[in-house]
């Protein structure tokens, strides 16, 4: 009897303690960096060189870190690439590599430093996050020797992956997760054999990571929030602004609330790439902060509290709403246009206000919709794309937009358009999705978001709450069906690769002849 009161009583004790010890709120920090790139990326260097290299930058790095930590921020994120750059061969990016131990070895590189082997950046790092008092999570790379009993070993007999690392309060190595969806010219590393599904708990909630390229597929993104049940996503990218629907902090928000977690979302400032407006931190129900700026060559830091257990949000019926409007014939007013290389069904709006029906395939979308004007030099379209993308990867797309074309011209619909003069006095957006997961995007002109503007009903429709604050550029409902993207009615290979090659080649010049 004396023993199981005594069990009791600390477990009682126990149960107290941690719930003393965990926070309800705290402070995120993410940076936005502005890479020092090596002199060649291309030919391998010493590794002297690399270490120099990665020293420059861990230097703006730690500046970043200090200030976070001076501010009170629990944890930082900093972007992919963010110590060495791009742009490498597999050969030339090995004298930046370390390797990288499972977590589970339960090591602070700041205590020990060559406990394995030499690991200068690890080292730093984790005195950084020790001597800041503060989480740190950063982007490097992985090496992992193997040999001809590994099928699967490469010819040069290691493996090399983008790696994730998460550093603790104490210094202590607390997650490292390696990137599973490569982008294109990612061929200097590897993806791991089976995507790994990585978390760690803190006082202030449970927390996720993956990388870039891996938000636009099941997994590990929507395992982390489905499975794992993580409070937080944490993003290190290097990502490239792509409109009209895949801008950073338009698609990085709406995942964030279509997937009800925090996310916070770290990259390169690296204009001439579109790498720029890549930063925010984003609640579920709406952007806490977040920046975009074209016109500077500096990183920023942003700061801002957040729940460490988000409240709860209704599950939402992407068609509940959408497969009882009755769709009224436009004749023969629908047209196509490319948007990203995809083509879309559109209509165009062609009065002040109104109720529009376009559909494809298997998805109608609904707008009603009500502009402050209607202006002669400004045009807006409907469009509905229900099909798999295969440019820079293969995934099966249900989008309903509503969208400001490039110019007067309907061909120019779907065209990348950064600014706007039209306000709407209201919008309401739905469609007859197959899916659950489903991201609400409203962007507005220069590339602003519109936070407290729009909402999402729990039978699927994205709606506005007052007249929008700026002019629109899209509101959008971007929905992904994972189990489709092996489809059978995909492109040929050959066009295919020329789609890839257009993307890779061409786009980057003509990005940088804007700039």
């Amino acid at each position: 009897m004396i023993l199981s009161q005594l069990l009791n009583y600390v477990a009682v004790l126990f149960f107290c303690v941690s719930r003393a010890s965990s926070l309800d709120t705290f402070i995120a920090a993410v940076y936005e960096h502005a890479v020092i790139l090596p002199n060649a990326t291309l030919v391998p260097v010493s590794p002297e060189e690399a270490l120099a290299v990665m020293n420059r930058n861990l230097d703006l790095l730690e500046g970043a870190v200090t200030s976070a930590s001076k501010q009170g921020a629990h944890i930082i994120v900093t972007p992919e690439d963010g110590i060495y750059g791009f742009n490498f061969t597999r050969e030339s990016i090995y004298p930046y590599l370390e390797d990288i131990p499972d977590p589970q070895v339960n090591w602070i590189p700041c205590n020990n430093p060559d406990r394995f082997g030499h690991t200068p950046v690890q080292q730093r790092l984790s005195c950084l996050a020790k001597d800041n008092s503060i989480y740190i999570v950063a982007n490097i790379g992985d090496k992992k020797s193997c040999n001809a009993s590994d099928p699967q070993c490469p010819p040069d007999g290691r493996y090399q992956y983008n790696t994730d690392v998460v550093f603790d309060s104490k210094g202590k190595l607390v997650a490292r997760y390696h990137k599973q969806n490569l982008f294109l010219n990612e061929d200097q590393f590897n993806a791991p054999k089976e995507p790994e599904v990585v978390t760690f708990n803190t006082t202030f909630g449970k927390f996720g990571i993956f990388t870039c390229f891996d938000i636009l597929f099941h997994d590990p993104a929507v395992t982390l929030v489905r499975d794992s049940r993580v409070d937080t996503i944490l993003f290190p990218t290097a990502w490239m602004n792509v409109l009209p629907h895949l801008s950073a902090i338009e698609f990085h928000s709406a995942w964030a609330m279509g997937m009800k977690v925090n996310f916070l979302a770290s990259n390169l400032h690296y204009p001439l790439k579109k790498m720029t407006g890549n930063v925010g931190i984003y609640a579920p129900d709406s952007p806490r902060v977040f920046h975009y700026d074209m016109k500077t060559e500096e990183g920023k830091l942003l700061l801002a509290q957040l729940d460490s257990h988000p409240h709860p949000t209704p599950v939402v019926n992407w068609t509940s709403y959408a497969s009882g409007v009755e769709a009224h014939s436009m004749g023969n007013q629908e047209f196509t246009g490319t948007v990203f290389f995809d083509e879309f069904t559109f209509l165009e709006l062609k009065e002040i206000g109104g109720n529009y029906t376009v559909c494809q395939r298997d998805l109608c979308c609904h707008l009603s919709y009500k502009m402050s004007e209607k202006r002669s030099d400004e045009v807006y379209a409907l469009g509905a794309f229900d099909g798999l993308h295969t440019v820079e990867g293969s995934y099966y797309l249900q989008i309903c937009t509503l969208l400001k074309c490039k110019t007067t011209d309907l061909h120019t619909c779907g065209d990348s358009v950064e600014t706007a003069s039209t306000r709407f006095e209201m919008f309401s957006l739905s469609g007859t999705f197959g899916t659950q997961y489903v991201f609400p995007e409203v962007l507005l002109s220069e590339i602003q978001l519109a936070p407290g503007e729009f909402q999402v009903s729990s039978d699927g429709r994205l709606f506005s709450l007052k007249p929008t604050s700026g002019p629109v550029l899209t509101v959008t409902l971007f929905g992904r069906l994972y189990e489709k993207d092996s489809a059978p009615n995909a492109l040929s290979d050959l066009t295919t690769q020329a789609l890839r090659v257009m993307f890779i080649v061409i786009i980057p010049i003509v990005y940088s002849l804007d700039w």
